[in-house]
């Protein structure tokens, strides 16, 4: 393998790794997008978090009480073992 030739596989490599970081750049833009008018997750109240970070304030989102036994018996069973 000649110099000119690395030069050539690097050149490509570089713009395939471009494009493919570009698509999925938009796809994952795409995907928040979806999901926010969708409803399935509101990504606005999640850019408060930087306005909002003391103590005092809200969270951001309520943790469920069933999640909370699920949680705690998990964690109580992982202790007794």
């Amino acid at each position: 393998m000649d110099m000119e030739f690395i030069r050539n596989l690097q050149g490509w490599g570089y713009v395939a790794m471009i494009f493919g970081l570009t698509i999925g750049f938009y796809a994952y833009i795409y995907h928040l997008y979806k999901s926010q008018k969708d409803g399935v997750k509101d990504y606005e109240k999640y850019s408060r978090m930087a306005l909002n970070d003391d103590i005092d304030d809200s969270l951001v989102e309520s943790l469920h009480p069933q999640n909370n036994k699920k949680i705690n018996r998990s964690v109580k069973d992982e202790l007794a073992e």
